[in-house]
């Protein structure tokens, strides 16, 4: 289907997650398309002054996922896009429960709106390649029927192993409702910020010894486009969506002109505090994982049905790479931090052997 053919083109449409750049640009775009009757945007906050001009001809809502009930059923609408997912826990906002509460609870409370609603034609599930984890099980390339090895260890990907479940039992029940679940893999790009950009952007980038995972992205305006198809076009199915190719960490690390730390694998926790100390923030056990065994999707499935191939991963990596150069310089007190906490990490391996050799004499 080509994106001229809007025999699935949807009236109104309520995007969840507004607030966000990701929800924020898409409504944009759909308000921008003449084929596009309304849009309505629900969030339970509102969006920071930067894009709040991309909402000017979006009816925004202010309400949770639980509210999404009687928005459907006050407007009519036909089609929902959701995209308020939580990919990290926020101790300022209430952490892991939290996050499962916004991710799961509230991704059941909008199925179930939407299963009450008669004239839904079209639901867009934002997921993510954290579906499949990642371990040193994993297969080369993860295709869309791709089975997890093992159950992650991270909350996010069990959140996406979760929602994806209930969209299942969605399918089942509502099947003439076309229903397209996105997983995406890692955002990149000039405008992109998420953890991993920001952990990409840090002068001194930990990494574990010894390892050297497969890595891709997508960048972010790619990820625009193909949310964007898959409301005015029919696209049902699940998708992996990636830039074709992959980076090794380390290839990534040199393109960003960074500096890698490696910690020992069995002092992993100290890789966390280690970025603490960097000021890169907090890191989840997705992301830990993520850097340790890599993870690499076949997107033929996407390219086949949408008509359409997203930039590279070295590219989108490169556009990223061109709005941070020229950031910050390590300094000597900085790598001083990270010297330390590379020792302290390597003593307490040491410490634990010790120990362990002890116990078993």
């Amino acid at each position: 289907m080509t994106l001229g053919d809007t025999a699935g083109v949807p009236g109104v449409v309520v995007v969840t997650g507004v607030s966000r750049y990701l929800g924020a640009h898409v409504a944009a775009r759909l308000v921008a398309d003449p084929a596009v009757e309304h849009v309505v945007g629900l969030d339970p906050v509102d969006p920071p002054p930067e894009l709040a001009p991309l909402l000017d001809g979006v009816e925004r809502v202010r309400g949770d996922a639980g509210t999404v009930s009687s928005v459907i059923a006050d407007l009519d609408a036909a089609s929902v896009v959701h995209l308020a997912l939580v990919t990290a826990p926020d101790k300022q906002q209430g952490g892991r429960s939290a996050m499962k509460d916004q991710n799961v609870i509230g991704t059941m409370q909008l199925l179930a709106a939407c299963q009450r609603a008669p004239r839904l034609r079209k639901l867009v599930i934002r997921s993510s390649t954290a579906a499949y984890g990642a371990s040193f099980r994993d297969p080369a390339v993860f295709t869309e029927d791709t089975e997890p090895r093992e159950v992650p260890r991270g909350g996010f990907a069990r959140d996406i192993l979760d929602i994806e479940g209930y969209v299942r039992g969605f399918r089942r029940r509502r099947p003439e409702v076309t229903a397209t679940v996105l997983r995406f893999a890692p955002f990149i790009g000039s405008a992109a910020d998420t953890t991993l950009t920001r952990y990409f952007a840090q002068p001194v980038v930990p990494t574990v010894f010894g390892r050297d995972p497969r890595l891709q992205f997508v960048h972010i305006e790619d990820a625009l486009e193909v949310l964007h198809r898959s409301v005015v076009q029919d696209h049902p199915g699940t998708f992996n969506v990636a830039g074709a190719g992959v980076l090794t960490l380390s290839q990534a690390i040199r393109r960003a002109g960074r500096i890698a730390v490696p910690v020992l694998e069995p002092g992993l926790s100290g890789a966390a505090g280690l970025a603490r100390v960097l000021g890169f923030g907090r890191y989840g056990l997705d992301q830990v994982d993520l850097i340790v065994h890599g993870r690499v999707v076949d997107t033929r499935r996407l390219a086949s049905e949408f008509g359409f191939t997203p930039r590279g991963t070295a590219e989108a990596f490169d556009d990223f790479i061109r709005a941070h150069r020229g950031g910050m310089l390590v300094s000597r007190d900085r790598l001083a931090l990270a010297e330390q906490a590379i020792l302290d990490g390597v003593r307490q391996v040491r410490a634990s052997g010790r120990r362990d050799g002890m116990v078993s004499r």
